[in-house]
């Protein structure tokens, strides 16, 4: 009789909105078109293409033109790296049309992630390097163009993504965010005091945690917005996320950050992290608000084309 892993039943209708794959300079575990077979094989509903170096909308568009009939939905949208256009009213415009035709472009439209002055900060980059990064001073005044930015994403009903900014930057960007109508709002919370959680997640914000930071990959250098390899610090143990999630309640969505080539691919990562939730207590119907209904809530997940 065929082994199956404790836990399958939890991917079951699970949307993981944080995968990485297709081409990269670093080595990854699956390409979109094995990404979406296999979210497939184990039942789930969607999943969701990010790529630090270009807007992924195009290739979620081609699987879902490719794959559509294996019932998963591909979603991408743009990270505003250098590499991607910057961050820039037209980088956010272009990835928002950007597909095969009505309801395929992006997703979302995310703030940098390794091109932040939060995490240029702890790679240890030169100053040079840091001047040329974003940031939201200690002002809390949002610089521009992210206000416009924040306005297209409300006016066409998509994520706006605060990147990987400090907490305190991620709050007054959902304020900001708040302020100008945006009604879909996705921070990336696995380091944030509760405190900082909580605020967010009131302003109207959706609070996700990876599993990502919870693995060995933390070890080893790797690639993210050039070519330089630099190590992300590691989140040891489940037990640093529970307090966390709490303090996201209702809004918390669970995702793996993963598709490098050093972690199993998607599905298994994220079998693992919903079991490892699990082991902290939360029940099976918390697991599937945080990875199905807040997810399908967030990214429109069976409302656009696909």
């Amino acid at each position: 009789m065929p082994f199956t892993p404790p836990g399958m039943s939890l991917l079951q209708g699970a949307i993981d909105c944080h995968v990485h794959c297709a081409p990269h300079l670093s080595g990854r575990s699956v390409n979109v078109f094995d990404a979406v077979r296999q979210a497939a094989a184990v039942g789930m509903r969607a999943i969701g293409i990010m790529c630090n170096f270009q807007n992924t909308s195009g290739f979620a568009a081609l699987a879902n033109d490719e794959l559509g009939h294996l019932g998963v939905e591909a979603f991408g949208g743009l990270i505003m790296q250098p590499t991607a256009g910057g961050v820039t009213l037209e980088a956010a415009r272009t990835a928002l049309g950007y597909g095969y035709g009505p309801g395929t472009g992006a997703r979302f439209v995310s703030l940098p992630t390794h091109h932040t002055r939060h995490v240029a900060t702890r790679e240890g980059r030169s100053p040079a390097f840091l001047e040329t990064t974003f940031s939201v001073p200690d002002s809390g005044k949002v610089p521009d163009p992210v206000p416009a930015i924040m306005d297209l994403c409300a006016a066409r009903d998509v994520v706006f993504d605060c990147g990987h900014v400090a907490a305190h930057e991620a709050v007054a960007l959902a304020e900001e965010a708040k302020r100008r109508g945006v009604t879909r709002l996705r921070t990336h919370c696995t380091r944030y005091a509760p405190e900082a959680i909580a605020a967010i997640v009131a302003l109207g914000g959706y609070a996700e945690f990876s599993f990502f930071v919870l693995t060995h990959a933390t070890q080893v250098g790797l690639t993210h917005v050039d070519e330089e390899k630099h190590k992300i610090a590691a989140s040891s143990v489940i037990q640093d996320h529970t307090p966390r999630l709490r303090a996201a309640g209702n809004r918390a969505i669970l995702s793996t950050d993963a598709g490098v080539y050093l972690l199993p691919p998607p599905v298994e990562a994220f079998r693992e992290y919903l079991m490892l939730v699990e082991s902290e207590g939360f029940s099976e119907a918390e697991i599937r608000l945080m990875s199905s209904t807040n997810p399908a809530a967030l990214f429109g997940v069976g409302n656009a084309g696909g």
